[in-house]
């Protein structure tokens, strides 16, 4: 196949421009785009363990572990052992975190607002069903 048709080199250039944006967008505040999924899944989940949210971030459990310790470090985040199982540890925001969060998202959901002008409201239905249907081919 010749490389002009790939279609994962278009969605990959298309999600490497999104997240350097987002990347940009976060800088400021001294979060990386891994930093801030993890800290929307937390304030989403309170109480998610580190591997709910390596799945909730599509990191690998190391990556979220790394994420984790730099949160924990800069007193967005606190994990505690979870209260009933032995080998869990939950994790919860703390007020800072909640506080760096509101403007981490306020500037991402910016990011998200242009990516959407760029299309019709019937053409990001059309794009979010052929994503599906591109993730569902593989």
């Amino acid at each position: 196949m010749p490389v002009d048709q790939r279609l994962g080199l278009d969605i990959k250039r298309a999600e490497q421009r999104l997240m350097s944006a987002k990347s940009n967008a976060l800088r400021e505040l001294g979060l990386s785009v891994a930093a801030y999924a993890a800290l929307l899944a937390i304030d989403r989940t309170p109480g998610i363990s580190a591997a709910g949210l390596a799945r909730a971030c599509l990191v690998t459990p190391q990556a979220i572990n790394s994420v984790l310790k730099t949160l924990t470090e800069r007193g967005l985040v606190e994990r505690a052992p979870h209260p009933w199982l032995r080998h869990a540890t939950e994790t919860t925001l703390t007020d800072q975190g909640r506080t760096v969060l509101a403007e981490a998202d306020r500037r991402a959901v910016a990011v998200e607002r242009r990516l959407s002008e760029a299309f019709t409201p019937d053409e990001r239905e059309t794009l979010r069903r052929l994503l599906a249907k591109a993730a569902d081919a593989l």
